[in-house]
């Protein structure tokens, strides 16, 4: 039996995808809803992204610019933030993080399409310490440990099978050991924020867009400022 689409009824759904037009509704986001730390703010979002059914409401696309000046973007998982910024953890050695020891700022953004929102960070990205990636890599499930261990990310590989053997070798070499170790190449990232935009999705594409902007002279002042952009 052919798992093949029929010609027309393909050509009809990319067509119904490519036109099909949804409004986002009435919810708004107004400058006195906002709290005044764009943290807590982002915090708010994220809880009510979770509490209102968003599929992982933590996964996040992460832009980069490598040394040949190609941006490139993928998904990861949020596993930290505070006020000094979101957190990731991964294969140091992949394209992503040589595009991060070549140009340490990068991008993120949360689609959280089913409530009809996005928020886009921007800022300057470091490693963290050592400490703090052994205490992240002892929370992730063991074969998440075996996995990123066996995998040099990002590198070409012959098949699926080499990569499922050297699980296998590395299953074999802990057995009956939880504590593998973390690899050198493999950590995590913070990105501080100078911009935090805050969209909402809007009746007939007016949608509230609100951007925080951080102050560097603002002395005693508030540390951000806000501002309304067009849709």
């Amino acid at each position: 039996m052919s798992d093949a689409i029929d010609p027309d009824r393909l050509d009809r759904a990319v067509e119904h995808a490519l036109t099909r037009r949804k409004d986002y509704g009435e919810e708004r986001l107004d400058e006195g809803q906002l709290d005044p730390d764009p943290f807590v703010q982002f915090d708010r979002w994220l809880a009510e992204a979770d509490d209102r059914g968003v599929y992982e409401p933590n996964a996040m696309v992460l832009g980069t610019v490598g040394a040949d000046a190609t941006p490139s973007s993928r998904t990861v998982l949020l596993r930290g933030v505070d006020d000094r910024g979101f957190v990731f953890y991964t294969d140091r050695s992949s394209r992503k993080g040589l595009a991060l020891a070549a140009n340490p700022t990068a991008t993120l953004l949360f689609p959280w399409y089913l409530i009809h929102r996005q928020v886009i960070v921007t800022g300057a990205v470091a490693t963290v310490d050592d400490d703090e990636s052994d205490a992240y890599w002892a929370t992730r499930p063991y074969g998440s440990r075996i996995a990123a261990t066996a995998s040099r990310q990002s590198r070409p590989i012959g098949s699926r099978a080499e990569l499922e053997e050297r699980v296998r070798e590395l299953e074999e070499e802990y057995a009956g050991v939880d504590d593998i170790r973390r690899p050198e190449r493999w950590g995590g990232y913070r990105l501080r924020p100078w911009r935090i935009e805050f969209w909402q999705g809007r009746t007939s594409r007016l949608h509230d867009r609100l951007v925080f902007e951080r102050d560097a002279d603002a002395g005693s002042g508030p540390p951000w400022r806000v501002e309304r952009l067009q849709p």
